[in-house]
């Protein structure tokens, strides 16, 4: 049986939250948190400057969790903890659950890598079981991660990413089931950034069976709102509440808050209209990259808004080489940049390429095409 009291941070547990000026009135004239009432020093002629940037934005920020529980077909508000970015849905997580110096979170590689990031702030121990790489599956190893868990009662913490970065694979949602029903004492965060490009597939539809799980999403990729920075999670109310308890009183801002009501309403046709499209340039930009004579093949199944391509040297074998100096053409020549990731685990030879708009693809596979990247993948 899970206990959520034995797996949080004793002082998390007992932490009373700030309570902030918004808590118990929002309206009327508000003379009660030292807000300049004069309004915003924006010039006048700024788009922004109605914005009410002068008041503290709603601490609860229920609007958005009213459009996240239509768009994700969750039953209740309490079940979100809204985050400066996933990334701070991550942070926050590891604060709660893990003991500096004392216990552990367990990650995947390969995988994002601010998990570990996070860790070591915190102060927590990373244990690592790998990703079934073979054939560019990248799938969970259940067994041993089962064994570990049971083995080193100090994780405390299991992240899967799914679809994963930069593997751009879904997780088998069967072998995520598995660990939640392991008897496992700890917390399982799935981390959804992609999930927006497959149908269907999110894990938050099991967040009312299990109780030590959490589901991760964000604006930043499907929605195009990196730079509004807005990621959340979906949980057991009581998880929320700790999450909410925790967090710094206002953070997330007023800007924020407006721009993401506008894309979780009449913006979301528009995300509609942007994952269709990515996904058929994905389609044809992997046709087109796949006549080159150094592309080895797509690792992975393809399944977020970037493809994993190999690339290889005149015998067909991966080469970080190739990928390399490739990489850096691309980047110092022709002005188009992409991510190497050939030293990640099951990765060899391997760029990662966001799928770009038509033209951006277009320009992309030009310069693949052109002579200097000939010569470059024709020196190994």
């Amino acid at each position: 049986m899970f206990d959520l009291k034995s797996i949080v941070r004793p002082n998390i547990y007992a932490l009373k939250p700030y309570r902030c000026a918004r808590d118990d009135y929002s309206s009327g004239i508000l003379l009660d948190a030292n807000e300049n009432s004069h309004g915003s020093s924006l010039p006048q002629n700024s788009s922004f400057v109605n914005g009410n940037l002068e008041r503290y934005p709603d601490p609860y920020q229920l609007e958005i969790k009213e459009k996240l529980c239509k768009l994700r077909n969750i039953q209740s508000t309490n079940r979100f903890f809204l985050g400066v970015g996933s990334d701070e849905c991550i942070d926050m997580a590891i604060r709660v659950f893990v003991q500096p110096g004392k216990e552990k979170i367990l990650i995947t590689p390969p995988t994002y890598g601010m998990y570990s990031v996070s860790a070591n702030i915190n102060d927590a121990g990373i244990a690592k079981v790998p990703l079934i790489v073979e054939g560019g599956k990248f799938q969970l190893d259940v067994p041993s991660i089962l064994k570990e868990i049971q083995q080193d009662p100090t994780i405390k913490l299991v992240f899967l990413c799914s679809p994963g970065n930069p593997t751009g694979t879904l997780l088998a949602q069967t072998d995520i089931v598995q660990i939640l029903e392991s008897g496992f004492k700890g917390i399982v965060f799935v981390d959804e950034a992609y999930i927006d490009f497959c149908a269907d597939a999110s894990c938050s539809s099991l967040v009312e069976k299990y109780p030590n799980l959490i589901v991760s999403q964000t604006l930043s990729k499907a929605f195009g709102l990196a730079g509004i920075r807005l990621g959340y999670t979906i949980s057991s109310p009581e998880i929320a509440q700790i999450f909410n308890n925790t967090k710094a009183p206002y953070n997330i801002s007023t800007l924020t808050s407006n721009i993401a009501n506008q894309a979780l309403g009449d913006g979301l046709p528009v995300m509609a209209s942007y994952v269709a499209s990515i996904k058929e340039q994905r389609k044809l930009l992997m046709i087109q990259m796949s006549k080159l004579p150094f592309i080895g093949g797509f690792l992975g199944t393809h399944d977020a808004n970037f493809v994993l391509a190999q690339f290889v040297n005149k015998q067909g074998i991966p080469d970080n080489g190739v990928a390399m100096d490739i990489y850096k053409h691309l980047a110092e020549i022709s002005g188009v940049v992409v991510r190497f990731r050939g030293n990640e685990l099951g990765c060899l030879g391997c760029l990662r390429i966001t799928v770009g708009t038509p033209e951006e693809n277009a320009t992309l596979i030009s310069y693949l095409q052109s002579k200097d990247i000939q010569e470059i993948a024709n020196k190994y």
